[in-house]
């Protein structure tokens, strides 16, 4: 198990992280998110023993972070982690394999990672996309029991990021624990069993995907209308929470979608392809985060 016990870490006056306590299982995939300069990356940089807390304490399997990495439990690919350069892909993963307590074969790490047919090209000639699959190669290139990931798909095509997220549960399914950051909602909405939503160095949510929706509040309605549109009234709806208007189009959010659809309907309009909906992960983390600003404000 992996565990945060009220850990704080201030950098100056600026408390990257305040206070987060939390626990990760075995077969979890786990996203955190968070605007930038929300923690993320000194809460990874924590877990990996590149940093210390200030107050608190990060403990890995019954020990340190320094002890869990040296046993090979971790396994991390940062999104600012460096590649050497003039060697071959297969070079570098073999020298990977070669320093794990418990490796992998290299052919079978290429494999998995979708890089066999570039093994013998030069990292420093690599695209984007390439070099991210190179560097989840390295973080895999053993038996880990953790595995950290880093905006892990920056750069990818459609393709590799859907190949990717794939091993990433066949990881999780093997008992692993996956915790990744990224700012594509979409994906942590889709592969995440479990959101840590952090802002401010704070743990403002911590649920699945459907939990985090539900915690925003409000709801998604959106409509047509034709004609003149009259957007000073469709502002004073009761419970709206925001609102566009497209052409004849309006997206409205609301804490109260059946009040404010009946007040729409008594501003003597009629409102067609009305459709209301629950928050995407996207919206449901701004209102959260948005909410959490009004409060410090």
């Amino acid at each position: 198990m992996v565990g945060f016990d009220q850990v704080t870490k201030t950098y100056g006056s600026v408390r990257a992280v305040d206070g987060i306590s939390l626990r990760l299982y075995p077969g979890e995939t786990v996203a955190l998110l968070g605007p930038n300069g929300a923690g993320k990356s000194t809460t990874l940089d924590l877990l990996l023993g590149l940093k210390h807390p200030d107050n608190g304490t990060v403990s890995l399997f019954g020990g340190t972070p320094r002890e869990a990495i040296v046993a090979g439990r971790v396994g991390a690919m940062l999104q600012s982690g460096g590649l050497m350069d003039e060697v071959t892909v297969a070079e570098l993963v073999k020298l990977a394999c070669s320093l794990h307590p418990k490796p992998y074969k290299p052919a079978d790490v290429m494999a998995r990672a979708g890089i066999a047919q570039i093994a013998d090209r030069k990292v420093n000639k690599l695209s984007g996309g390439q070099a991210q699959r190179v560097r989840f190669a390295l973080a895999t290139a053993g038996d880990s029991d953790l595995i950290i990931l880093d905006e892990p798909t920056t750069g990818m095509d459609v393709s590799a990021r859907q190949s990717f997220w794939a091993t990433m549960r066949e990881q999780a399914d093997q008992g692993r624990t996956v915790l990744f950051a990224t700012h594509y909602l979409e994906e942590a909405d889709a592969i995440a069993d479990r959101v840590l939503v952090l802002h401010r160095g704070r743990l403002l949510a911590d649920g699945t995907a459907a939990e985090i929706k539900a915690k925003a509040g409000a709801r998604r309605v959106s409509f047509d209308l034709e004609g003149a549109i009259d957007e000073a009234a469709l502002r004073g709806l009761p419970f709206l929470t925001s609102i566009d208007v497209s052409g004849q189009t309006v997206r409205i959010q609301s804490s109260d979608a059946d009040a404010t659809v009946h007040a729409l309907y008594g501003l003597g309009v009629y409102p067609r392809n009305l459709e209301v909906a629950g928050l995407g992960l996207e919206q449901a983390f701004v209102a959260i985060t948005e909410a959490e600003e009004a409060k410090q404000s």
